[in-house]
């Protein structure tokens, strides 16, 4: 059973940098977080916005200050090649680490292209046998395989998206799911129940929406 909106005890929360975290509840677990590593372009928000050093920068080391650099250089991890991003870069790194239960937070906003590569990550991060979460100022994707029973309060907005999976049913769902040949066909469902469930054979990922009164 997953609890959509808690239960995940992250190791390690890699913060991207794209829009900063506001809401609550990512602002939280950034705060809390005893291991931040930052994609080289977020270190310089985190240090200014958090009043703290991270635990770690990884990326390519081209969008980081040089005060920076030379500041956390003990801390910091330059990866040259540029055939993955800075957070695959830094899930890599985690991996290396064994570490294994990852959030990722600051990896939307800004410019969209570089939202939707990261938001699919995900779904390449859990083929590796990574448990993974990447929250937003809106809500959380979370990535699953196969049947996946969640828990949330009924009425809570929530999208499915088809990486390949067929055979898609749910229950607990206003709509009921189906195959799935385009990403809008899962969008805008809802939770008519206190635990919701989906099959399917292959991956996908759920998108559920902070209540209204939450943002």
């Amino acid at each position: 059973m997953i609890k959509l909106f808690s239960d995940f005890n992250a190791e390690a929360v890699v913060l991207a940098a794209g829009d900063f975290p506001q809401h609550p509840f990512p602002l939280q677990l950034l705060q809390e977080a005893r291991r931040v590593v930052c994609c080289d372009g977020a270190a310089a928000a985190f240090v200014s916005r958090m009043q703290r050093a991270p635990w770690r920068i990884v990326g390519d080391g081209d969008s980081l200050p040089q005060r920076l650099k030379e500041q956390y250089a003990e801390a910091l991890t330059i990866v040259a090649e540029q055939e993955t991003n800075d957070l695959t870069k830094a899930t890599l790194f985690l991996e290396r680490q064994g570490i294994r239960r990852i959030a990722y937070l600051g990896a939307t906003g800004k410019r969209e292209d570089h939202a939707l590569g990261n938001i699919s990550l995900l779904v390449d991060y859990a083929q590796r046998g990574l448990e993974v979460r990447m929250l937003t100022d809106y809500g959380i994707f979370i990535p699953c395989r196969g049947t996946t029973r969640c828990q949330a309060p009924v009425g809570t907005q929530v999208s499915i998206f088809a990486f390949g999976a067929t055979q898609l049913r749910s229950e607990g769902l206003r709509y009921a799911l189906h195959d799935l040949t385009n990403w809008w066909q899962g969008t805008l469902n809802e939770v008519t129940a206190s635990d919701f469930t989906i099959h399917a054979d292959g991956c996908y990922l759920i998108y559920a929406a902070y209540a209204a009164g939450e943002r």
